[in-house]
């Protein structure tokens, strides 16, 4: 059974920056679509950002500029460096695999608060 587990949020002032990590087992990186995706109280879950399997990228509006998704296929592991927080990127964070981009698999979350 495939397996996410989130590490690196914490608590930052805007403008500060986090790394998040996911290192993933029961799957590989190299040949899985992983993401990050956000839930902020009261809101909606959405997508940050996703990377796919040959390593191409997409990011939301409200993030492009400033985050940068990767990946290590040898570690196994997805990454999240996140520089210019603002208050509006505090949530839980998930990171989510699947092989068709369609987000079978779900780690638990890591929280992000950003202070103004």
């Amino acid at each position: 059974q495939a397996q996410l587990v989130e590490s690196g949020g914490g608590s930052v002032q805007a403008g500060g920056s986090l790394r998040l990590s996911c290192e993933a087992s029961g799957l590989s990186a190299r040949t899985y679509c992983m993401a990050w995706f956000r839930q902020a109280p009261g809101k909606q879950r959405e997508i940050v950002a996703r990377i796919e399997a040959d390593g191409i990228t997409i990011y939301a509006n409200s993030v492009r500029g400033r985050f940068t998704i990767s990946k290590d296929n040898a570690k196994n592991t997805l990454y999240l460096q996140m520089n210019s927080l603002k208050a509006e990127d505090t949530g839980m964070y998930y990171c989510a695999a699947d092989q068709f981009c369609t987000w079978q698999y779900w780690g638990q979350g890591t929280q992000v608060t950003v202070s103004s």
